[in-house]
């Protein structure tokens, strides 16, 4: 357990921020599976449609330092790979 007074409120709001990163980090999660729904239905338009708003989230998780830029650019053109993959 933190002594001084500082570090008791450096862990307070390193349990603040740990908790908001964790609901940012979920919501990101589930705009995702949003997208892979939509592509699991067979839809292209809502497939694309569900895609171009999870895109603007996953772009401000990277800024906002938590998911790596690269691991998001993975997901993003995997989730659009698929996306075309229905139309053919």
């Amino acid at each position: 357990m933190a002594n001084s007074a500082g570090s008791r409120k450096r862990a307070r709001q390193a349990e603040k921020r740990r908790q908001h990163n964790a609901s940012l980090r979920s919501m990101v999660r589930t705009y995702i599976k949003k997208v892979d729904a939509a592509i699991a239905s067979g839809d292209q338009a809502v497939a694309q449609e569900a895609f171009k708003v999870a895109q603007p989230v996953l772009d401000s998780s990277v800024n906002k330092g938590i998911f790596h830029k690269n691991k998001v650019a993975r997901i993003k053109s995997r989730l659009n790979k698929k996306i075309v993959a229905l139309a053919a």
